[in-house]
């Protein structure tokens, strides 16, 4: 199966120090799982990557961190092409905090994969146990 990680999730997979890594890791590492990312989660990886003081990284920082996760021999990962618009939006979304999430959504299932999530919010999306 291949399942598109949202932002947080891979986030959470990609900097050791974030604090649902391992959750994530586990998760990875329990089975046959194909990751996939797209433009807006890679874009979401580095912005937050580089705008949390926590974090502490630089743009260019956290796109190389990005780089070396998807070039790991370890995982591999495919990249889905947004070719979504905005009338493909599932019924659920009916306020702005869940567009990203509907569309994420519907991206995945339009390209047979399932949207990865450590938030139990978003409908028909997997939810990465604990």
């Amino acid at each position: 199966m291949v399942y598109l990680l949202d932002v947080n999730a891979l986030v959470a997979f990609g900097f050791a120090p974030h604090q649902f890594h391992h959750r994530v890791a586990s998760w990875f590492s329990s089975g046959e799982v194909s990751l996939a990312t797209c433009a807006i989660t890679e874009l979401g990886f580095v912005r937050v990557l580089a705008q949390a003081p926590a974090y502490g990284l630089t743009v260019a920082e956290a796109r190389g961190l990005l780089r070396s996760l998807k070039r790991s021999r370890n995982f591999r990962f495919t990249f889905i092409a947004d070719d979504q618009d905005v009338s493909h939006l599932p019924d659920w979304v009916k306020v702005a905090r869940q567009l990203t999430d509907g569309h994420l959504a519907s991206l995945a299932e339009a390209h047979g994969a399932a949207l990865a999530t450590l938030d139990e919010k978003i409908p028909r999306s997997y939810l990465i146990p604990k």
